[in-house]
């Protein structure tokens, strides 16, 4: 089985995506934006993740690569690949499907909770009912038609969110680490600024290993749920 996952800044990688698709099995292989645009063919990889990064979807004049990349995920969904998105991964799915990205009412930056969203009727990942993971984000989308909503806050009514089975986009982060919270802090300082859902440097990094784990260990459960339903 092969993993592909998309790149679009040196500073947002896997994470602790990385060794759990390495226990899976996977063998993991890149597409880093920044440095080259070569695409896989779809019918070479088994499982798509679509990372973050501080640019926009709409973006399409300054990063030109952002068309084909869309163009690669819709083709990835159609052809029933298993697709995780975060972020702006999730941002670059919800437009591919048809979905509008704005900015959000607020920018949020730190460690909040989101709320888990009863579906009714369709067979969705279950989110706890309340829990607090990391978020850099100051951009929401509109849900693809073909979308279900499955996490949402405060802050951001659209948090999550799921195509069919297998296809998740994640406007959090659950991959992030303590060096990644680092990395990210490091690259996108001047994001900072005194909001009702922004912390500062010193409160994000002030979170416990255990807030790590916990939100490591949610990101474990949707890679499971996405490659059980892995065809």
């Amino acid at each position: 089985m092969r993993a592909h996952y998309l790149q679009h800044v040196p500073f947002e990688g896997l994470g602790s995506i990385e060794s759990w698709l390495q226990n899976a099995g996977y063998e993991i292989s890149s597409t880093q934006f920044f440095d080259s645009w070569i695409l896989p063919a779809i019918k070479d990889i088994d499982f798509l993740v679509v990372m973050g990064g501080p640019m926009s979807v709409n973006d399409e004049t300054e990063y030109p690569w952002l068309l084909e990349e869309k163009q690669f995920i819709r083709s990835a969904i159609e052809t029933g690949k298993p697709v995780l998105g975060i972020c702006l991964g999730a941002q670059l799915i919800a437009n591919a499907m048809g979905g509008k990205v704005l900015p959000n009412s607020v920018k949020e930056i730190g460690w909040f909770p989101i709320e888990a969203v009863k579906s009714e009727g369709d067979s969705v990942f279950q989110f706890p009912k309340e829990t607090e993971v990391f978020h850099w984000h100051g951009e929401t989308f509109d849900l693809p038609k073909s979308a279900v909503q499955i996490a949402k806050s405060k802050g951001c009514i659209n948090q999550a969110f799921q195509i069919g089975s297998t296809v998740i986009g994640l406007q959090f982060h659950l991959e992030t680490t303590s060096i990644s919270a680092q990395a990210i802090i490091e690259n996108c300082k001047d994001e900072l600024i005194e909001g009702e859902f922004v912390q500062t440097e010193a409160e994000i990094l002030s979170a416990h290993q255990e807030k790590y784990s916990t939100i490591n260990r949610l990101m474990g459960n949707v890679l499971e749920y996405l490659h059980a339903n892995n065809g």
